[in-house]
C-alpha cells in the first residue's frame, strides 16, 4: 500500500547541492563474486542486520517526500533476495506520485525471471553488469561460469520493452583489451554503454593497484580506433557519467571517472545501505544509522527525517579516493556490494 507521507523541506546540502537521486541496496548478498567487488569467500551480513522490505519502502518514501524523484535499487545483486517481486511493484505505485524513475543496477543472471515483472511495475531501463564477453575471462572476473545467463537476461530485459545500459568495470589486466568488443556488441544492440574506474573499497583478495585502469587511458586506446564525439547532453538518470557519440557505432559510450576525474561538484545522489546506514559519499566512512530511527519509531517518521537532516548537514564537498601502492590496503574496508553499488 502507499505510504502517505509528510512534505517536509527538500533535502539541499550546504554547498546548494539538491539531492534527487537515491541508491538504495536491498542486499548485501550476490550470486556472483566479483574479484574487484568481493573476496571469493565473502563472509554475508547476518539477515537480522538486513532491513525488512517493510522498512526499505518506508526510507524511500521518505526519501521521495523530500524531493527525491529516480531511486535505483542495488545490492549485492537486487534480484537474488526473497520478496523483491512484491516490493518493486510497491515502489512503482510511487511513480507518478513523487517518483519520476525506479530501475535498479543487475549482474543480469536473474533478470530472464524478472524482466516482465520489472516492465509491469513500471521499471522503463535497469543497468547491467558485464566484464567480458569471453566466457573464460568472464568466469575469472567474476569467479563463476554464468556468461550466458547474463546474456539470456539481457535479450529478456529487451524482449520486455526494457532500455539496458552495460557497465563495464575497466581492469588493467583481465579485460582492457575486451573493452573494443564489449562496446561494438552494446552499441549493435542499441545499448547504451558506461566503463568505470575500479574503486579501492574494502578487500577482495585482488591488488587494487594492479586492476586499475584510468579511463584517459582507455579513452586514448579508442580514439586510436574510433571516431569520439563528445555529448553535451547530460545522463538522463542524473548519473555520472560524460558521454561520447562513437562515430563507427552510433552508439554513446560513457565514461565515469571517481579516481582521475571526479564529478563531485553536481552531485545529487546518496546511498542508502541494506542495513539502514546513509552514506552521504561513497568515498567517505561518515555515515547516519536510519536503523535505529525506523525501529524504535515504527509509527513516526519524524525522527528518520532528523536523520535526514543530519546527514545532509555533514555531506563533504567531494571524495578522497586513492589507489594505493601495490601490497597496501584499500583506505576503505568496506565492500561495494555492503555499500550499494
Amino acid at each position: 500500500m502507499l505510504r502517505k507521507t509528510p512534505q517536509p523541506a527538500p533535502l539541499v546540502d550546504r554547498f546548494g547541492r539538491q539531492i534527487t537521486y537515491l541508491r538504495l541496496s536491498v542486499t548485501d548478498r550476490c550470486d556472483l563474486r566479483c574479484t574487484y567487488c568481493m573476496p571469493r569467500n565473502m563472509q554475508f551480513l547476518p539477515k537480522k542486520d538486513l532491513l525488512s522490505l517493510e522498512e526499505l519502502e518506508r526510507v524511500a518514501a521518505a526519501f521521495i517526500s523530500r524531493g527525491v524523484r529516480k531511486i535505483r535499487l542495488t545490492g549485492g545483486e537486487p534480484l537474488v533476495r526473497r520478496g523483491m517481486a512484491d516490493f518493486i511493484g510497491r515502489l512503482g505505485q510511487y511513480l507518478g506520485a513523487g517518483l519520476d524513475e525506479l530501475t535498479l543496477t543487475t549482474n543480469a543472471t536473474q533478470l530472464k525471471t524478472f524482466a516482465p515483472i520489472l516492465k509491469q511495475a513500471g521499471v522503463k531501463r535497469v543497468n547491467v553488469s558485464l566484464d567480458s564477453l569471453d566466457p573464460k575471462t568472464f568466469a575469472e572476473i567474476t569467479r563463476f561460469n554464468r556468461l550466458d545467463s547474463v546474456l539470456d537476461g539481457i535479450e529478456a530485459a529487451r524482449s520486455a520493452g526494457l532500455h539496458v545500459k552495460i557497465n563495464t568495470v575497466a581492469l588493467k589486466q583481465q579485460n582492457r583489451n575486451d573493452i573494443p568488443d564489449i562496446m561494438e556488441w552494446a552499441h549493435a544492440r542499441g545499448l547504451d554503454m558506461s566503463l568505470i574506474e575500479v574503486m579501492p573499497l574494502g578487500e577482495t583478495g585482488e591488488d587494487r593497484f594492479d586492476q586499475y585502469v584510468p579511463l584517459t587511458m582507455i579513452r586514448s586506446d579508442l580514439e586510436a580506433r574510433y571516431h569520439l564525439q563528445p555529448e553535451t547532453r547530460a545522463d538522463p538518470l542524473g548519473g555520472p557519467s560524460t558521454y561520447v557519440r562513437v562515430n563507427e557505432t552510433g552508439g554513446r559510450l560513457g565514461f565515469i571517472t571517481p579516481l582521475s576525474h571526479n564529478f563531485c561538484a553536481s552531485c545529487n545522489r546518496v546511498r542508502v545501505t541494506c542495513t539502514g546506514r546513509i552514506y552521504m559519499c561513497l568515498g567517505q566512512e561518515d555515515h547516519i544509522d536510519l536503523r535505529s530511527a525506523l525501529r524504535e519509531y515504527p509509527e513516526s517518521d519524524q525522527t528518520l527525517h532528523a536523520a535526514l537532516d543530519a546527514a545532509l548537514g555533514a555531506k563533504p564537498e567531494k571524495h578522497d579516493f586513492v589507489i594505493r601502492q601495490a601490497g597496501e590496503r584499500p583506505e576503505l574496508n568496506r565492500h561495494m556490494s555492503t555499500t550499494g553499488g
